[in-house]
């Protein structure tokens, strides 16, 4: 959903960007500062909080045994589900999840698959009849844009130190999930002709178009998805896809420590 901001402030946004500059004085390419957090959540399989300048949320992941797709028998299931509310932003609404909420969700959700960072025939307990069901839930804290980035980045931490309850539900001991790579999605906006990567709530505001790209370790791209009405020229996309090569990378310095 793209918020109205008041005329005067949209204005120094697209001066600022036409300048390459911005409100928080970082450079078009840099992300704001990011604190993570793993397993805050006790009572969850594998949990993490990421702050990402003021954007700030909580990743949990929950397992039980649970019946295989007709078409799947011998695969578990993944699940990814986003949660914006009131309390994180007044823009935010109770109810049903939103379809900005689906969004994210399915971005996220489209990363992790596409790079095979979970073998879901690794989640079959028993073929045909019972399986592992992994859901990530995503919990937004309190909103100042790029939830995707940060999700994801919050995602990938609960999924690496998420530990397979099988005590509980008498299916041996207890045994951490296999978990594959690191694919981070870095996010871009087009304000004023120019991209700029991490975006706070108000630059999103005034974005003309935006593009996130998920990669993985050898640079390769998992997953794409392209928002907002503006659009990227093909040079603009190559750049896009350059821009998040590196700086995924340096993301994924950061978590893995």
């Amino acid at each position: 959903m793209k918020r109205s901001i008041p005329t005067i402030e949209e204005e120094q946004l697209r001066y600022l960007a036409f300048e390459k500059r911005r409100l928080d004085e970082r450079s078009p390419e840099v992300f704001r500062e990011l604190e993570v957090e793993v397993n805050p959540i006790g009572a969850a399989e594998g949990s993490a909080r990421v702050k990402m300048g003021n954007t700030d949320l909580i990743v949990g992941v929950k397992m039980n045994p649970g019946t295989p797709y007709p078409d799947k028998t011998d695969q578990g299931v993944l699940m990814t589900g986003a949660e914006l509310k009131p309390m994180a932003h007044k823009s935010f609404a109770g109810g049903p999840p939103s379809s900005e909420a689906v969004e994210i969700a399915r971005v996220v959700d489209r990363g992790i698959r596409e790079s095979k960072m979970i073998d879901t025939k690794k989640l079959c307990i028993t073929p045909g009849q019972e399986v592992w069901m992994l859901y990530v839930d995503i919990q937004v804290i309190d909103f100042d844009g790029n939830i995707i980035d940060a999700a994801t980045l919050g995602a990938l931490l609960a999924l690496h130190n998420t530990t397979v309850p099988a005590a509980r539900f008498g299916k041996g001991e207890d045994y951490k999930l296999e978990v594959n790579g690191w694919p981070i999605a870095v996010t871009v906006v087009m304000i004023n002709g120019q991209m700029m990567a991490d975006p706070t709530e108000i630059e999103e505001a005034v974005a003309e178009a935006r593009l996130t790209i998920s990669t993985d370790e050898n640079n390769d791209i998992r997953a794409m998805q392209k928002g907002l009405s503006g659009a990227f020229s093909y040079e603009q996309v190559g750049e896009a896809v350059d821009l998040a090569a590196r700086l995924s990378q340096e993301l994924r310095k950061i978590i893995k420590r």
